[in-house]
């Protein structure tokens, strides 16, 4: 091969590479549907899975979303200042929480807690030959391992977000209380003035795309893990990376379709 098609050849081997991973990624995706409907179904895995992603993110997504209101209002009340309106931190707070902090901050942290633990949980098993195992006791890995993983992942995090902003507004009203006296029925009577359903649908909407991708992310990239341990890194980090980019990228398609339906 001369030097000038080198990098030709590199070039169209990573283009190939590239296409390939879309196309494997959308088949395993779209696994998913056809399998989530067929028995057997695995309540008591899903079971568990629910308690990992929920309750063992409980701590963590409350102290993100309390400190998150707090720093909102923060942030917020030299600005309002300026113009004499302070009065419109519980809106501006109501506002910034629900449509977009909550869901997209408690999809971040779940995105590197809970895609990092799906990546890495199966990428190990992938790399240590249980997953080939599950095969040949004729259990459906992918039914047992993925299905209850995603499905957890979606149902838990739209949970989260709801509790994740139910904090972030409790930390906004003791912020803006210490400053301005407000009373409670006060602050949450403004904050939510400006809330129209389509802002609280849209949130739902959102937790629960994020969920599915955090959820089918992770499980992608464990199932096809390789190299040993070192795969089983590579996984992990992956799972973290893709999801993120994949709840940003999601972020700005959703707010523009909410845009345009408000």
């Amino acid at each position: 091969m001369s030097s000038n098609s080198a990098p030709k050849y590199l070039i169209s081997r990573k283009v190939d590479t590239f296409f390939s991973d879309i196309t494997a990624a959308s088949e395993f995706t779209l696994r998913f549907f056809k399998e989530v409907f067929r028995p057997p179904y695995e309540f008591r895995e899903l079971i568990k899975q629910c308690y990992q992603v929920g309750y063992k993110s409980l701590f963590m997504i409350a102290l993100t979303g309390f400190i998150t209101g707090i720093v909102i209002t923060k942030q917020s009340r030299p600005s309002l200042s300026e113009f004499g309106a302070e009065s419109w931190l519980p809106s501006l707070s109501g506002i910034a929480v629900i449509r977009t902090l909550a869901p997209l901050v408690t999809a971040l942290i779940c995105g590197g807690k809970v895609g990092s633990n799906i990546g890495a949980e199966l990428g190990s098993m992938k790399v240590t030959e249980q997953i080939d195992a599950m095969e040949v006791s004729a259990i459906n890995p992918y039914k047992f391992l993925v299905v209850t993983r995603v499905l957890a992942t979606t149902i838990m995090i739209p949970l989260l977000v709801c509790f994740a902003g139910l904090v972030g507004m409790l930390g906004a009203y003791l912020n803006v209380h210490v400053f301005e006296q407000t009373s409670m029925t006060t602050f949450f009577i403004a904050a939510f003035d400006k809330i129209s359903y389509l802002d609280l649908v849209s949130s739902l909407v959102k937790s629960i795309v994020y969920g599915f991708t955090i959820g089918m992310v992770g499980c992608y990239k464990g199932f096809n893990a390789s190299n040993g341990t070192e795969g089983v890194g590579r996984a992990a980090n992956a799972a973290v990376v893709l999801s993120m980019f994949l709840i940003f990228t999601e972020e700005i398609l959703l707010v523009q379709i909410t845009n345009y339906l408000r």
